[in-house]
Order: structure tokens, then sequence, then C-alpha cells
């Protein structure tokens, strides 16, 4: 049964796995699922709120961001309610990296350690169906 399943509008197929993934992610960050919001708009994309602060944005809130795109990236909140300025990108094979991978790519963040990441935007895949999303997801969970 999926972990998160309430959506509005047209089912999603990939929707109920993005959850799923995005509970194994956050468990290994130590956060709750209920610091995740996901847009189901194309492309789909996630937010996870984190806890803390980065030592180079000592006022700023800090987040992961996520997309069927560009997989993960670590973002800081703006102060005028902009958009959150993307400070790393993951990177890799895979829009979806294992849980620990993400885990270890934010915490190389937060320790200002910039040999895991990278600043530009990885294509790491291009915008499908959604059916080839759900596949995509369904390697990871």
């Amino acid at each position: 049964m999926p972990l998160h399943t309430a959506q509005t509008g047209p089912s999603h197929p990939a929707l109920a796995r993005l959850w799923n993934y995005l509970a194994d992610v956050t468990g290994a960050l130590g956060v709750g699922l209920e610091s995740c919001t996901v847009d189901h708009d194309t492309p789909v994309s996630a937010y996870v709120a984190l806890d803390g602060r980065l030592p180079a944005y000592p006022d700023r809130d800090v987040a992961l961001l996520w997309d069927e795109i560009h997989g993960w990236a670590a973002a800081v909140e703006t102060h005028s309610g902009e958009d959150l300025i993307v400070i790393r990108y993951l990177g890799g094979p895979s829009v979806a990296p294992s849980a620990p991978r993400v885990a270890e790519f934010t915490a190389a963040v937060r320790d200002d350690d910039h040999r895991i990441g990278c600043l530009a935007p990885p294509k790491l895949r291009a915008l499908g169906t959604p059916a080839d999303l759900d596949a995509v997801l369904s390697e990871v969970v």
C-alpha cells in the first residue's frame, strides 16, 4: 500500500512511488515526511524542508529540491518569497539516487564539501511520460 496517495486532479502513475521514495530519503535524512511537498505539474517536483542553517547562509532556511529532469539540488530560501536559490546539484547517473546517496550529498552541502555535487544543473533525463517517470522510480522503491 502506498505511503501517501492524497492528490487532486487526475491521477499521476508515479506519485505513489515518488512519495515512497521521499519517505526513504527523509528517513535517511532524519526528517519527517511532513517536511515534503510535491508539485504534480510537469515536470513533477518535490521540496524537502531541512532543519538547521548553512554557515555560508546563516539567515536562510535550507531545503532540498527534486525534479524529474535534474534530480536533487540543495537550495536556500530567499527573504522576499521569490524562487529559492540553488547552491548545488547532486548530479549523477539517475534523477532518483539511493536515499543514502542523497543523505551523503546533504551532509556534504552542510559541511561545504564540494567533492559531491556540481554547480550547473545536470540534465539527467528528458521529460517523458508519467509512465516513464514511474519506471525510473520503480528502480529505487
